[in-house]
């Protein structure tokens, strides 16, 4: 793990952190937020992960208001203190019974759009994974297999766009390179 980023981790203390993992597809943020969880657990943390990919609504509603609204109002459960997460079956194409818990003390959103303003202001830790889009790409086909080949196509185009909307590289406290 980048040792400034482990050492903004050591002196988060209470509860109440919300930390977003956010890059392009296919470079490292799934097993970054795994990182984390395992190391602010051994600090002593309770610590949930929400994945993006449980949120969006199939490949063409993703990168939309209904993911801005979605986390939205697991950010208003997050402070009230039960957090209620939207799942996503891949393979139904449709949702399916949400995850519901008692808020940890901290909560760590990963996956492409976690980063965007609309939740900003009750981030404690916002991480940017740098990674070639193209490279990420092939990992993600290496990861999910051909079948995805033609909407990750569209995904580099939708996933570009939204980061330059929201400024989502720019906005974020800590940029470190993704997975080689």
């Amino acid at each position: 793990m980048n040792p400034s980023l482990l050492k903004k981790l050591e002196t988060l203390e209470g509860k109440s952190h919300l930390i977003t993992i956010d890059g392009v597809a296919g470079c490292g943020k799934t097993t970054l937020a795994g990182e984390c969880e395992e190391f602010l657990r051994g600090q002593g943390f309770t610590v949930e992960t929400i994945h993006m990919d449980d949120l969006y609504n199939g490949w063409g509603d993703a990168l939309t208001a209904s993911l801005t609204k979605k986390l939205t109002a697991i950010i208003e459960g997050f402070t009230s203190g039960i957090v209620t997460v939207d799942q996503y079956d891949w393979i139904k194409n449709t949702f399916i019974e949400p995850r519901i818990f008692i808020s940890p003390d901290i909560l760590i959103l990963e996956g492409v759009g976690s980063g965007q303003k609309s939740i900003r202001n009750d981030v404690a830790l916002s991480i940017w994974i740098d990674m070639d889009a193209r490279t990420a790409f092939e990992r993600v086909i290496s990861r999910d297999g051909e079948g995805v080949r033609p909407y990750m196509n569209q995904w580099l185009m939708d996933q570009e766009a939204h980061f330059q909307a929201e400024g989502t590289r720019g906005a974020a406290d800590y940029c470190i390179d993704g997975a080689p």
